[in-house]
C-alpha cells in the first residue's frame, strides 16, 4: 500500500525538486552590473585650436619612399605580426567551436557485437523465452544463448540553450576574436613605429658620421699647420701632440659610429624578418615639415582609432558574457538525444523494414550539492571582468598621457631646433675664425681645439633634435591609432 502511494505521487516529488532547484538557481542570478562610463576630456590641451581638420596621416609622417618600403616588408614578414595573425585564426576557430555547440551533434555510425549473459542475471533470464533460445519446459534448464546486436543509423545529442549559457559563450568567443584582430593591429602599429625609429637612428648616425669625417679632414689640416709652425719655432711640441690626440679621438668616434650603424641595421633586419644585411636609406634627414606642424585632435576620435583601446574594450565585453554564461550554469540543462536507424539481433534481418527503430531520450539536470564550484567559477569571471575594466581605464589614461606628452614635445622640440640652428651657425663660424687666428698667431691651440669640440657637440645636438622630432611624429601617429 505504501509503495503504491509512493509510486503514485513520485512524479509530484520529482517536480517539486525540479522547481526548487530552478528557484534557488534563479535567485542566485543577478544582472551583470553595468560599469560606469569613463569620463574623458573634451580636447587635448596642447593641440592647436587655430587649425582644425588637419589629420596626422601616413603621407604626413611617412613621406620617405624607402622607409615606406621597409615598413611594408616588416608588416608582411615580421614574426610578431605573423604570430598575431595565427592568434586571430585560433580565436576564429574557437568561435566556430562555440557556435557549433548551439547545434545538435548528429553522428552516423554502425555498431555490431555479441554478448553471452550470465544465467542468473536479469538479462539472461529475459533471453530464455526469446526466439534466440529453443523451447524449454519448466523442468528443462538450458544456458542463455549468445546474443547478437547490430545497429546502423543516426544518433544525436543536443543541449537546448534555455538560459543563454551557450549563447553567451559564443558571444564571448566572438568578442575575443575581435579583440585578437585589434591585437594584430596593435602589433602592426608597434612594428611600424619601431621600424621608423630604427630608420631615423640610421639617418642620424649617417649624419653624425659625415660630420666626424669632415672634422677629421679639418683636424688633419690643423695638425699639418701645427707641425710646420713647430718646425719654424712658432708653436710648441705640446700643441702638435694635442692636435694629434684630438685627431685620434675623432678617428675613434668614427669607428664607434660605424659599429653603431651595424648594430642598428641588425636590429632593423630583425624587425623586417630577414637576416643581417645592409639597409638602403635616404641621404638627407627629413625636417622641413615638422616646424610647421599644427594639430587639432578630438579625444573621442582617438578612442575609436587606437587598437589597444579597442582591444581592451572587446575584452571587457567578453568578460561580461563570460559572467553571464557562468551564472547560467547554475540552472537546469535540458538535453535531447534522438536516434533513428536499423537495429536487429540478426545481421540478415538488419535492413528489414520491421527493424527500423527510433527514439528520443531527454534529460533535465541541475547541480544540487556541489554548487560551490560553479559559484567559484562565477566569482572568478567577475574578478576577470573587473580586471578587464581597470585595464580598459588604464589604457585610456595611457592614451591621453601619450598624446599630451607627444604634442608638447613637438612644440618644444621645434623651439629647441631653432635655437640649435642659430648656435650651430655661430659655432661653425667660430671654428673658421679660430683656425685663421691660429695661423697668424692670435689664437692658441687650446682655443682651436675647444672651438672644434663645442661645434662638434652643437652639430650632434641639432641632429639629435631632428631625430627626436621624427620620433615624436611617429609616436603621435601611433598614439592616435596608427596601424598600416
Amino acid at each position: 500500500m505504501t509503495n503504491r502511494i509512493l509510486n503514485k505521487y513520485s512524479w509530484i516529488v520529482a517536480l517539486g525538486l525540479l522547481f526548487s532547484t530552478i528557484a534557488s538557481s534563479c535567485g542566485s542570478l543577478k544582472a551583470v552590473k553595468a560599469e560606469a562610463p569613463i569620463p574623458s576630456p573634451s580636447q587635448f590641451s596642447h593641440s592647436a585650436d587655430s587649425l582644425t581638420g588637419i589629420a596626422v596621416t601616413k603621407q604626413l609622417v611617412f613621406s620617405d619612399s624607402i622607409l615606406i618600403a621597409l615598413i611594408q616588408t616588416a608588416v608582411k614578414n615580421n614574426p610578431d605580426v605573423l604570430i598575431a595573425e595565427q592568434r586571430i585564426n585560433s580565436a576564429k576557430a574557437y568561435y566556430k567551436i562555440r557556435k557549433g555547440a548551439l547545434l545538435p551533434n548528429i553522428v552516423a555510425g554502425t555498431n555490431a557485437g555479441v554478448r553471452k549473459y550470465g544465467d542468473y542475471t536479469m538479462e539472461g533470464v529475459g533471453n530464455y523465452d526469446t526466439n534466440l533460445s529453443p523451447n524449454i519446459n519448466d523442468q528443462q534448464k538450458v544456458s542463455t544463448p549468445i546474443v547478437q546486436d547490430f545497429f546502423l543509423g543516426l544518433s544525436s545529442s543536443w543541449e537546448i540553450d534555455l538560459w543563454g549559457k551557450l549563447g553567451n559563450m559564443k558571444k564571448a568567443a566572438k568578442l575575443q576574436w575581435l579583440a585578437s584582430t585589434e591585437g594584430r593591429n596593435l602589433v602592426v602599429t608597434a612594428i611600424v613605429a619601431e621600424v621608423a625609429f630604427r630608420y631615423y637612428d640610421l639617418l642620424a648616425l649617417d649624419a653624425k658620421l659625415e660630420i666626424l669625417q669632415q672634422n677629421l679632414a679639418l683636424q688633419d689640416s690643423i695638425v699639418q699647420i701645427a707641425i710646420v709652425q713647430q718646425e719654424v719655432g712658432r708653436a710648441t711640441m705640446l700643441a702638435v701632440q694635442q692636435f694629434q690626440a684630438q685627431h685620434l679621438r675623432t678617428q675613434s668616434a668614427v669607428v664607434a659610429h660605424q659599429q653603431e650603424i651595424i648594430r642598428v641595421e641588425n636590429e632593423l633586419n630583425i624587425l623586417l624578418g630577414q637576416f643581417p644585411q645592409h639597409i638602403a636609406r635616404s641621404k638627407d634627414f627629413p625636417l622641413s615639415r615638422t616646424a610647421s606642424l599644427h594639430l587639432m585632435l578630438q579625444p573621442q576620435i582617438v578612442l575609436q582609432q587606437r587598437p589597444d583601446i579597442l582591444k581592451a574594450e572587446w575584452e571587457l565585453k567578453a568578460t561580461k558574457a563570460d559572467v553571464a554564461a557562468a551564472k547560467a550554469a547554475l540552472l537546469p540543462a535540458l538535453t535531447l538525444a534522438p536516434s533513428l536507424g536499423y537495429s536487429s539481433f540478426n545481421s540478415t534481418l538488419l535492413f528489414n523494414p520491421a527493424s527500423l527503430a527510433f527514439g528520443v531520450v531527454s534529460g533535465l539536470a541541475a547541480p544540487l550539492v556541489n554548487r560551490s564550484a560553479i559559484r567559484g567559477t562565477i566569482n572568478q569571471s567577475k574578478a576577470a571582468q573587473q580586471e578587464a575594466y581597470h585595464s580598459y581605464y588604464k589604457t585610456i589614461l595611457h592614451a591621453y598621457q601619450e598624446i599630451e606628452t607627444t604634442l608638447s614635445n613637438i612644440n618644444k622640440l621645434n623651439e629647441i631646433y631653432n635655437l640649435n640652428a642659430q648656435e650651430t651657425i655661430l659655432l661653425t663660424e667660430a671654428v673658421a675664425t679660430s683656425n685663421e687666428l691660429y695661423k697668424v698667431g692670435y689664437a692658441t691651440y687650446l682655443e682651436v681645439i675647444t672651438s672644434q669640440r663645442i661645434a662638434l657637440e652643437a652639430n650632434f645636438n641639432i641632429i639629435e633634435t631632428q631625430k627626436s622630432l621624427q620620433y615624436n611624429l611617429v609616436t603621435l601617429y601611433r598614439a592616435i591609432g596608427g596601424n598600416w
